[in-house]
């Protein structure tokens, strides 16, 4: 990571990019994943904010097609995050330094970081040469914003002096033996009483001062603040709430990706010219033949795609949400099958039917079982936001830019391979289910919870008909039921539960779930989830899981809990029966209920595999 450029000029007066100080390095799937934009870093006694994307050098930064999910983001394509390349002089990705304020353990002064005149390259304090240390507490708000802590308006309370005319100096030091925010002290040397950092953290507190969020985007350069109508809230700098990621991802599936089409989209020939696709081709006359087509092909579909790529920023209209269009043709695609092609160069979706009698897993109630023994995953970043992390059916206001320039036409993204097994329910006995008063008022609850979480962080809109939930009785059997077959082959299948993730399928015609390894480690595709897919082996897995999901340590309490998790979406689900690793789960570990898969105890509510876990 590099910070930004100066604004030093060449002589003779041509603007150049100079190259940036080296700070550290980080692998290029965290810079979309754990430190995207907008995200703070800490390296060695510094921190510094990841820049936009419009600050990035993607010259060299292998592009990433993905045409369904560049549709729906309203981008031409992705980009995997550069890489920088010392001995050509090119940059990764930069930085900009954040927090501005920094404090000296020796003389405890507390200032901007610039007020310290230390030497290029040195973050140590001139008086003392002790290392400076960042700023611990920042404020930010639920849209994204983010700025350094007021310690001048804390300090100063109740003082009508105006900021900076009082003639002190800030001063931070640590008191006694604990970490408390009682033991943080902040003093100014104009006189004013000491103030600890005691109740910073809460809203009520900044509110009555008077701090409001001043809409500052430091990420950005250039960037001027917002108007913004949200409380800021105090936060520790290294919180996991500091930063949330808002990502979108897309499986690669027919025709998309393969053929023709995934030919056009390798050799980067979308929209070229007749003659240069013919010259390109001259060139490499064996890529046609690999690929079983013809040049006038080639040229139809390159044509075809280029008016099918949408214009950035543009909205896409569609009588359903897109994101449920995507996961819809998914489904259908995964229930169809795609049987691997011993000739093509390039498949990056082949789904089969498993072999063997289906019938121990028909008796189960799933009507189908599918092998993803290939699977592409794109995975881009499209904001983030900051606070409490966003939720399903939740507004895209709340997404934070990545960038500023009108010219930028793509977003970070990865691409992961693997393997998966995908299991559909019987359609017939789920409706007769879910249908169930008893089982329809277990998850109610649920439901209302969702809805007022939602209101209370969506500001009030009378063009908009009101919130929507994804609550339903289907919609959280099939993420519980992804839940414990993810911990059973944790245990059986030797994959650790971080290394597996959900993709869920639920919708008036759709009642599926997909469990798959898309990971870049050694954890990939080796093939041990898709034996896992076998009916037999299944048949047992499942069952194995429900005799484990019918009872919790945490018993009784889990199972009668009426509102669990951190948002109240959850109610017989912990961290000792059904919650997963982040990284396994799509939706925070939110909307779990295991009751909906074993039933309730008294027999109040009936669970979908009641009549299974009762027989283990």
């Amino acid at each position: 990571m590099t910070p930004p450029p100066s604004s030093r000029r060449r002589s003779g007066g041509v603007p150049a990019r100079p190259r940036a100080r080296k700070l550290g390095a980080v692998r290029r799937s965290q810079l979309v994943t754990t430190y995207g934009v907008g995200a703070m870093i800490a390296i060695d006694n510094e921190s510094f904010i990841v820049a936009g994307i419009d600050s990035w050098n993607i010259d060299d930064a292998p592009e990433i097609f993905e045409r369904r999910l560049a549709k729906v983001l309203r981008v031409k394509s992705f980009r995997l995050p550069p890489a920088p390349d010392p001995d050509r002089g090119v940059d990764g990705v930069r930085v900009r330094r954040f927090p501005e304020f920094y404090s000296c353990p020796e003389c405890r002064v507390l200032q901007p970081f610039s007020a310290f005149n230390c030497l290029p390259g040195r973050a140590n304090c001139p008086s003392c040469q002790e290392d400076l240390v960042p700023s611990r507490f920042v404020l930010a708000c639920d849209d994204g914003h983010i700025e350094d802590f007021p310690y001048w308006k804390w300090v100063h309370r109740g003082s009508e002096q105006s900021r900076g005319l009082c003639g002190g100096t800030l001063t931070l030091r640590t008191e006694g033996n604990t970490a408390s925010l009682r033991s943080v002290v902040v003093r100014c040397t104009c006189g004013v009483p000491d103030v600890s950092m005691e109740g910073a953290f809460r809203v009520k507190s900044l509110r009555e001062l008077g701090i409001r969020c001043e809409g500052r985007r430091p990420w950005l350069s250039g960037a001027k603040p917002q108007p913004c109508t949200r409380h800021p809230r105090a936060m520790q700098r290294g919180s996991s709430s500091a930063w949330h990621p808002v990502m979108r991802s897309a499986l690669s599936i027919p025709p998309w990706g393969e053929g023709v089409r995934g030919l056009v989209e390798r050799e980067k020939l979308i929209g070229a010219p007749e003659d240069a696709i013919r010259w390109h081709f001259e060139k490499r006359p064996g890529l046609l033949k690999r690929a079983d087509t013809t040049i006038e092909e080639v040229i139809h579909f390159a044509r075809e795609m280029s008016e099918d790529t949408p214009t950035p920023g543009e909205s896409v209209d569609a009588p359903v949400d897109p994101h449920t269009l995507l996961r819809k043709e998914e489904y259908e695609s995964l229930c169809r099958g795609n049987p691997e092609q011993r000739t093509s160069e390039w498949q990056p979706f082949v789904c089969e039917k498993p072999e063997g009698d289906l019938t121990p897993v028909h008796a189960l109630g799933l009507a189908e079982i599918m092998l993803a023994k290939r699977l592409r995953e794109v995975r881009a970043l499209e904001g983030f936001t900051r606070g409490v992390a966003p939720l399903e059916s939740e507004p895209e206001q709340r997404l934070a830019e990545l960038h500023l320039s009108h010219d930028v036409d793509w977003l970070p993204a990865i691409e992961v391979k693997g393997e998966g097994v995908f299991v559909r329910l019987d359609e017939d006995r789920l409706r007769e289910w879910e249908t169930n008063p008893a089982v329809i008022e277990q998850v109610e609850q649920m439901r209302l919870n969702h809805l007022a979480l939602i209101r209370e962080r969506t500001p009030s809109n009378p063009k908009t008909s009101g919130p929507k939930s994804p609550v339903s009785p289907r919609f959280v059997l099939l993420h519980t039921l992804a839940h414990i077959l993810i911990n059973e082959w944790s245990l059986d299948g030797g994959y650790p539960a971080s290394a597996l993730r959900e993709r869920l399928y639920a919708g008036d015609t759709m009642a599926g779930i997909l469990v798959y390894t898309a990971t870049s480690d050694s954890a990939g595709s080796l093939g041990g989830i898709v034996a896992q897919g076998d009916p037999e082996r299944l048949a047992a897995t499942l069952r194995s899981a429900l005799a484990r999901a019918a009872w919790c340590s945490n018993d009784p309490l889990c199972m009668e809990s009426g509102a669990s998790g951190a948002d109240s979406v959850n109610l017989a689900a912990c961290h000792a029966c059904v919650l997963l690793p982040e990284t396994s789960c799509e939706l925070n570990n939110s909307f779990l209920d295991r009751t909906l898969l074993v039933g309730a105890p008294s027999g109040a509510v009936p669970g979908y595999f009641q009549q299974i876990a009762a027989v283990n």
